[in-house]
Protein backbone atom coordinates (compact mmCIF):
# COMPACT_ATOMS: atom_id res chain seq x y z
CA UNK A 1 0.00 0.00 0.00
CA UNK A 2 1.01 3.36 -0.89
CA UNK A 3 2.22 5.43 1.88
CA UNK A 4 1.46 8.88 0.05
CA UNK A 5 -1.88 9.80 -2.04
CA UNK A 6 -0.78 9.92 -5.17
CA UNK A 7 -2.56 9.19 -8.84
CA UNK A 8 -2.56 5.27 -10.23
CA UNK A 9 -2.32 6.27 -14.04
CA UNK A 10 -0.93 9.81 -14.16
CA UNK A 11 -0.33 11.81 -17.14
CA UNK A 12 2.50 13.85 -17.35
CA UNK A 13 1.01 16.53 -19.65
CA UNK A 14 -2.56 17.22 -17.65
CA UNK A 15 -4.12 20.41 -17.28
CA UNK A 16 -3.30 21.80 -14.19
CA UNK A 17 -5.41 24.76 -12.68
CA UNK A 18 -5.40 27.25 -9.63
CA UNK A 19 -7.35 25.73 -6.63
CA UNK A 20 -9.06 27.80 -3.82
CA UNK A 21 -10.65 26.53 -0.91
CA UNK A 22 -13.23 28.21 1.21
CA UNK A 23 -14.21 27.18 4.00
CA UNK A 24 -15.89 27.65 7.03
CA UNK A 25 -16.75 26.84 10.35
CA UNK A 26 -19.82 23.42 9.38
CA UNK A 27 -23.00 22.69 10.57
CA UNK A 28 -24.88 19.49 11.76
CA UNK A 29 -26.35 17.40 8.96
CA UNK A 30 -29.65 17.58 10.87
CA UNK A 31 -31.16 19.65 13.29
CA UNK A 32 -31.53 16.67 15.71
CA UNK A 33 -29.96 15.84 18.90
CA UNK A 34 -27.99 12.69 17.21
CA UNK A 35 -26.26 14.70 14.55
CA UNK A 36 -25.81 17.56 16.76
CA UNK A 37 -23.93 15.31 19.06
CA UNK A 38 -21.79 13.94 16.47
CA UNK A 39 -20.88 17.52 15.16
CA UNK A 40 -19.89 18.97 18.48
CA UNK A 41 -17.95 15.92 19.33
CA UNK A 42 -15.91 16.88 16.37
CA UNK A 43 -15.75 20.81 17.14
CA UNK A 44 -15.53 20.87 21.20
CA UNK A 45 -12.86 18.39 20.69
CA UNK A 46 -10.34 20.37 18.70
CA UNK A 47 -7.76 21.62 20.98
CA UNK A 48 -7.54 25.02 19.11
CA UNK A 49 -11.30 25.58 20.08
CA UNK A 50 -11.06 24.07 23.74
CA UNK A 51 -7.82 24.62 25.72
CA UNK A 52 -8.12 22.30 28.65
CA UNK A 53 -5.95 19.57 29.35
CA UNK A 54 -7.00 16.19 26.84
CA UNK A 55 -7.79 13.67 30.00
CA UNK A 56 -9.92 16.54 32.26
CA UNK A 57 -11.21 17.87 28.91
CA UNK A 58 -12.33 14.65 27.73
CA UNK A 59 -14.47 13.74 31.00
CA UNK A 60 -15.95 16.76 30.88
CA UNK A 61 -16.86 16.69 27.14
CA UNK A 62 -18.55 12.82 27.19
CA UNK A 63 -19.20 12.81 30.55
CA UNK A 64 -21.61 15.68 30.86
CA UNK A 65 -21.53 18.63 27.54
CA UNK A 66 -22.16 15.83 25.10
CA UNK A 67 -25.18 14.08 27.40
CA UNK A 68 -27.28 17.17 28.22
CA UNK A 69 -26.37 19.64 25.14
CA UNK A 70 -27.25 18.44 22.30
CA UNK A 71 -31.05 18.54 22.50
CA UNK A 72 -31.37 22.08 23.48
CA UNK A 73 -28.89 22.77 20.60
CA UNK A 74 -31.05 20.58 17.88
CA UNK A 75 -33.88 22.55 19.00
CA UNK A 76 -32.04 25.98 18.22
CA UNK A 77 -31.16 24.21 14.62
CA UNK A 78 -34.35 23.18 14.67
CA UNK A 79 -36.02 27.05 14.35
CA UNK A 80 -33.31 27.86 11.69
CA UNK A 81 -33.29 24.91 9.66
CA UNK A 82 -34.12 25.51 5.80
CA UNK A 83 -36.02 23.07 3.84
CA UNK A 84 -33.19 22.08 2.06
CA UNK A 85 -30.86 22.36 4.86
CA UNK A 86 -28.49 24.39 7.40
CA UNK A 87 -28.30 28.19 5.91
CA UNK A 88 -24.66 28.18 7.03
CA UNK A 89 -24.08 25.53 4.30
CA UNK A 90 -27.04 26.27 1.77
CA UNK A 91 -25.14 29.80 1.74
CA UNK A 92 -21.94 28.95 1.53
CA UNK A 93 -22.52 26.91 -1.49
CA UNK A 94 -23.81 30.02 -3.20
CA UNK A 95 -20.74 31.88 -2.18
CA UNK A 96 -18.37 28.89 -3.79
CA UNK A 97 -20.31 28.99 -7.43
CA UNK A 98 -20.63 33.06 -7.42
CA UNK A 99 -16.93 33.13 -6.33
CA UNK A 100 -15.67 30.65 -8.90
CA UNK A 101 -17.64 32.31 -11.75
CA UNK A 102 -16.10 35.51 -10.61
CA UNK A 103 -12.45 34.38 -10.64
CA UNK A 104 -13.10 32.55 -13.96
CA UNK A 105 -14.45 35.77 -15.66
CA UNK A 106 -11.07 37.84 -13.33
CA UNK A 107 -8.38 35.50 -13.91
CA UNK A 108 -7.08 34.47 -17.80
CA UNK A 109 -6.09 30.87 -16.20
CA UNK A 110 -8.04 27.60 -15.21
CA UNK A 111 -9.92 28.19 -11.44
CA UNK A 112 -11.33 25.51 -9.29
CA UNK A 113 -13.22 26.82 -6.01
CA UNK A 114 -13.59 23.79 -4.18
CA UNK A 115 -16.10 23.83 -0.53
CA UNK A 116 -14.98 22.61 2.52
CA UNK A 117 -16.26 22.44 6.82
CA UNK A 118 -13.74 22.73 9.27
CA UNK A 119 -16.44 20.33 10.82
CA UNK A 120 -19.26 18.28 9.22
CA UNK A 121 -19.54 17.80 6.26
CA UNK A 122 -18.60 18.41 3.56
CA UNK A 123 -14.97 17.90 5.29
CA UNK A 124 -11.95 19.66 4.24
CA UNK A 125 -10.52 16.23 2.95
CA UNK A 126 -13.25 16.21 0.54
CA UNK A 127 -12.36 19.55 -0.75
CA UNK A 128 -9.59 19.21 -0.63
CA UNK A 129 -9.70 15.90 -2.92
CA UNK A 130 -12.02 17.50 -4.96
CA UNK A 131 -8.66 20.09 -6.41
CA UNK A 132 -6.76 17.35 -6.54
CA UNK A 133 -8.29 15.63 -9.18
CA UNK A 134 -8.74 18.95 -10.93
CA UNK A 135 -4.98 18.68 -11.24
CA UNK A 136 -4.91 21.87 -8.39
CA UNK A 137 -0.95 22.46 -8.56
CA UNK A 138 -1.03 26.12 -6.72
CA UNK A 139 -3.65 25.98 -3.85
CA UNK A 140 -5.62 29.23 -2.05
CA UNK A 141 -7.17 28.34 1.32
CA UNK A 142 -9.68 31.15 1.93
CA UNK A 143 -10.68 30.47 5.32
CA UNK A 144 -14.47 32.67 5.42
CA UNK A 145 -13.38 34.37 8.88
CA UNK A 146 -12.48 38.23 8.62
CA UNK A 147 -10.82 38.19 11.97
CA UNK A 148 -8.03 36.06 12.87
CA UNK A 149 -7.79 34.01 15.62
CA UNK A 150 -6.17 30.53 16.85
CA UNK A 151 -9.53 29.09 17.62
CA UNK A 152 -10.87 29.59 13.94
CA UNK A 153 -8.12 30.58 11.31
CA UNK A 154 -5.31 28.99 12.94
CA UNK A 155 -7.50 25.00 13.19
CA UNK A 156 -8.15 25.05 9.22
CA UNK A 157 -4.26 25.49 8.98
CA UNK A 158 -3.84 22.74 11.14
CA UNK A 159 -6.40 20.45 9.81
CA UNK A 160 -5.27 21.72 5.87
CA UNK A 161 -1.36 21.25 6.37
CA UNK A 162 -2.56 17.19 7.89
CA UNK A 163 -4.21 16.41 5.01
CA UNK A 164 -1.60 17.56 2.97
CA UNK A 165 1.31 15.93 4.11
CA UNK A 166 -0.41 12.78 2.95
CA UNK A 167 -0.17 13.67 -0.80
CA UNK A 168 2.67 12.52 -2.87
CA UNK A 169 2.92 15.79 -5.16
CA UNK A 170 2.46 18.85 -2.26
CA UNK A 171 0.81 21.81 -4.03
CA UNK A 172 1.85 25.02 -3.57
CA UNK A 173 0.56 26.32 -1.15
CA UNK A 174 -0.92 30.21 0.14
CA UNK A 175 -3.12 30.49 2.88
CA UNK A 176 -5.67 34.05 3.86
CA UNK A 177 -5.13 34.82 7.50
CA UNK A 178 -7.17 37.60 7.98
CA UNK A 179 -9.15 40.30 5.78
CA UNK A 180 -10.46 42.80 8.45
CA UNK A 181 -9.67 45.68 7.98
CA UNK A 182 -9.66 45.11 3.44
CA UNK A 183 -11.52 47.67 2.22
CA UNK A 184 -13.97 46.53 0.10
CA UNK A 185 -14.96 44.15 2.53
CA UNK A 186 -15.27 47.33 5.08
CA UNK A 187 -17.49 49.00 2.18
CA UNK A 188 -19.51 45.74 1.83
CA UNK A 189 -20.81 45.91 5.57
CA UNK A 190 -21.38 49.67 5.14
CA UNK A 191 -23.36 49.25 2.03
CA UNK A 192 -25.74 46.98 4.01
CA UNK A 193 -26.24 49.15 6.78
CA UNK A 194 -26.96 51.95 4.17
CA UNK A 195 -29.59 49.52 2.47
CA UNK A 196 -30.80 48.78 5.81
CA UNK A 197 -31.36 52.91 6.98
CA UNK A 198 -32.81 53.48 3.11
CA UNK A 199 -35.25 50.57 3.74
CA UNK A 200 -36.21 50.67 7.60
CA UNK A 201 -35.03 53.97 8.79
CA UNK A 202 -32.82 55.19 11.08
CA UNK A 203 -34.25 57.92 13.62
CA UNK A 204 -32.93 57.05 17.45
CA UNK A 205 -31.50 53.90 16.55
CA UNK A 206 -28.23 52.78 18.01
CA UNK A 207 -26.35 50.32 15.93
CA UNK A 208 -24.65 47.46 17.85
CA UNK A 209 -21.45 45.44 16.44
CA UNK A 210 -21.86 41.81 17.55
CA UNK A 211 -18.35 39.68 17.11
CA UNK A 212 -18.10 36.08 18.12
CA UNK A 213 -16.73 35.61 21.54
CA UNK A 214 -13.31 34.68 23.30
CA UNK A 215 -12.38 33.66 26.36
CA UNK A 216 -10.44 36.38 27.97
CA UNK A 217 -7.38 34.55 28.50
CA UNK A 218 -6.69 34.26 24.51
CA UNK A 219 -6.54 37.90 24.35
CA UNK A 220 -3.95 37.88 27.35
CA UNK A 221 -2.00 35.00 25.56
CA UNK A 222 -1.71 36.88 22.31
CA UNK A 223 -4.34 36.46 20.04
CA UNK A 224 -4.98 39.32 17.59
CA UNK A 225 -8.91 38.45 17.06
CA UNK A 226 -10.19 41.30 19.58
CA UNK A 227 -8.33 44.05 18.12
CA UNK A 228 -8.91 43.02 14.59
CA UNK A 229 -12.36 43.23 15.89
CA UNK A 230 -12.25 46.62 17.29
CA UNK A 231 -10.12 47.33 14.26
CA UNK A 232 -13.28 46.57 12.27
CA UNK A 233 -15.65 48.21 14.14
CA UNK A 234 -13.71 51.65 13.96
CA UNK A 235 -13.53 51.51 10.22
CA UNK A 236 -17.26 50.66 10.34
CA UNK A 237 -18.58 53.56 12.26
CA UNK A 238 -15.90 55.78 10.42
CA UNK A 239 -17.37 54.68 6.64
CA UNK A 240 -21.30 55.20 8.09
CA UNK A 241 -20.27 58.85 9.88
CA UNK A 242 -20.87 57.72 13.59
CA UNK A 243 -20.75 59.62 16.17
CA UNK A 244 -19.36 57.48 19.54
CA UNK A 245 -23.26 57.77 20.80
CA UNK A 246 -24.23 56.05 18.19
CA UNK A 247 -22.53 52.80 17.86
CA UNK A 248 -21.09 49.79 20.31
CA UNK A 249 -19.39 46.70 19.87
CA UNK A 250 -19.82 43.99 21.91
CA UNK A 251 -19.76 39.91 22.01
CA UNK A 252 -21.55 37.08 22.17
CA UNK A 253 -21.72 33.82 22.03
CA UNK A 254 -20.29 32.99 25.39
CA UNK A 255 -19.81 29.33 26.55
CA UNK A 256 -18.38 27.75 30.18
CA UNK A 257 -17.40 29.55 33.32
CA UNK A 258 -14.76 31.99 32.72
CA UNK A 259 -14.56 35.37 31.87
CA UNK A 260 -14.85 35.83 27.78
CA UNK A 261 -14.14 39.20 26.08
CA UNK A 262 -16.15 42.15 27.17
CA UNK A 263 -18.56 43.63 27.02
CA UNK A 264 -21.30 41.40 26.21
CA UNK A 265 -23.99 41.41 23.92
CA UNK A 266 -26.93 40.35 26.23
CA UNK A 267 -25.70 42.53 28.88
CA UNK A 268 -25.14 45.86 26.71
CA UNK A 269 -28.99 44.92 24.83
CA UNK A 270 -30.15 44.33 28.48
CA UNK A 271 -28.75 47.75 30.19
CA UNK A 272 -29.67 49.49 26.71
CA UNK A 273 -33.07 48.78 26.86
CA UNK A 274 -33.56 49.23 30.99
CA UNK A 275 -31.74 52.85 30.34
CA UNK A 276 -34.14 53.83 27.50
CA UNK A 277 -33.02 53.22 24.03
CA UNK A 278 -36.07 52.05 22.18
CA UNK A 279 -34.70 51.18 18.57
CA UNK A 280 -31.42 48.78 17.97
CA UNK A 281 -30.15 47.76 14.76
CA UNK A 282 -27.80 44.94 14.69
CA UNK A 283 -24.67 43.94 12.62
CA UNK A 284 -22.49 40.65 12.93
CA UNK A 285 -19.40 41.89 11.16
CA UNK A 286 -17.59 38.98 12.28
CA UNK A 287 -20.14 36.36 10.16
CA UNK A 288 -19.39 35.86 6.63
CA UNK A 289 -22.85 33.78 6.51
CA UNK A 290 -25.97 33.37 8.43
CA UNK A 291 -25.67 30.68 11.23
CA UNK A 292 -27.28 29.60 14.31
CA UNK A 293 -25.84 32.28 15.57
CA UNK A 294 -26.97 34.94 14.36
CA UNK A 295 -30.44 33.41 13.00
CA UNK A 296 -31.17 32.13 16.34
CA UNK A 297 -29.09 33.71 19.23
CA UNK A 298 -29.38 37.34 17.91
CA UNK A 299 -32.40 37.20 16.04
CA UNK A 300 -34.52 35.08 18.60
CA UNK A 301 -32.85 35.37 21.24
CA UNK A 302 -31.09 38.77 21.76
CA UNK A 303 -34.35 40.45 20.13
CA UNK A 304 -36.53 38.66 22.96
CA UNK A 305 -34.69 39.93 25.84
CA UNK A 306 -34.18 43.34 24.31
CA UNK A 307 -37.81 43.68 23.97
CA UNK A 308 -38.49 41.94 27.29
CA UNK A 309 -36.89 44.53 29.21
CA UNK A 310 -38.42 47.89 27.65
CA UNK A 311 -36.77 47.89 24.25
CA UNK A 312 -39.07 49.13 21.66
CA UNK A 313 -37.93 47.67 18.13
CA UNK A 314 -34.94 45.21 17.21
CA UNK A 315 -33.75 44.81 14.12
CA UNK A 316 -30.94 42.48 12.63
CA UNK A 317 -29.08 42.98 9.45
CA UNK A 318 -28.19 40.32 7.99
CA UNK A 319 -24.74 39.07 7.19
CA UNK A 320 -22.90 39.12 3.62
CA UNK A 321 -23.70 36.05 2.55
CA UNK A 322 -23.75 35.61 -1.08
CA UNK A 323 -24.03 39.51 -2.07
CA UNK A 324 -22.16 41.19 -5.07
CA UNK A 325 -20.66 43.29 -3.27
CA UNK A 326 -19.30 40.41 -0.51
CA UNK A 327 -17.92 38.07 -3.66
CA UNK A 328 -16.47 41.25 -4.95
CA UNK A 329 -14.68 41.67 -1.82
CA UNK A 330 -13.81 37.86 -1.62
CA UNK A 331 -12.48 38.13 -5.31
CA UNK A 332 -10.31 40.76 -4.66
CA UNK A 333 -8.68 38.83 -1.77
CA UNK A 334 -7.87 35.90 -4.18
CA UNK A 335 -6.59 37.83 -6.63
CA UNK A 336 -4.10 39.47 -4.72
CA UNK A 337 -2.85 36.16 -3.02
CA UNK A 338 -2.45 34.83 -6.52
CA UNK A 339 -0.46 37.25 -7.68
CA UNK A 340 2.94 35.71 -9.79
CA UNK A 341 1.62 32.66 -10.07
CA UNK A 342 0.52 31.30 -13.63
CA UNK A 343 -2.76 31.87 -13.44
CA UNK A 344 -3.04 35.39 -12.48
CA UNK A 345 -0.97 36.36 -15.44
CA UNK A 346 1.02 35.68 -18.74
CA UNK A 347 -1.25 33.02 -19.45
CA UNK A 348 -2.23 31.62 -23.23
CA UNK A 349 -3.34 28.53 -24.24
CA UNK A 350 -0.55 28.75 -26.82
CA UNK A 351 2.05 29.25 -24.25
CA UNK A 352 0.31 26.51 -22.14
CA UNK A 353 0.08 23.40 -24.67
CA UNK A 354 3.67 24.42 -25.28
CA UNK A 355 4.49 23.60 -21.90
CA UNK A 356 2.18 20.66 -21.58
CA UNK A 357 4.23 18.88 -24.85
CA UNK A 358 7.34 19.92 -23.22
CA UNK A 359 6.77 18.24 -20.51
CA UNK A 360 5.58 14.80 -21.80
CA UNK A 361 8.56 14.66 -23.93
CA UNK A 362 10.74 15.13 -21.11
CA UNK A 363 8.76 12.67 -19.19
CA UNK A 364 8.87 10.25 -21.86
CA UNK A 365 12.56 10.28 -22.35
CA UNK A 366 13.21 9.71 -18.69
CA UNK A 367 10.95 6.18 -19.27
CA UNK A 368 7.15 7.24 -18.22
CA UNK A 369 4.97 6.14 -20.53
CA UNK A 370 2.02 9.27 -20.31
Amino acid sequence: MNRYLGETDFHHDAHERLGVLITNLGTPTAPTPRAVRRYLAEFLWDPRVVEIPRPLWWLILHGVILRFRPGRVAHAYASVWEEDGSPLLNIARRQREALESQLLARLPGPVKVSLGMRYGEPSLAEALEELRQANARRIVVLPLYPHYSASTTASTFDAVTDILKRWRWVPSLRFVTHYHDQHAYIEALATSVREHWEAHGRDNARLLMSFHGLPRRYLDQGDPYHCQCHKTARLLAEALQLNEDQWQLAFQSRFGREEWLKPYTDATLKEWAETGVERVQVICPGFSADCLETLEEIQMQNKALFLEHGGKRFEYIPALNERTDHIEALTQIVCNEVSGWPEAGNWSSEAYATMRQGRLRRAKALGAER
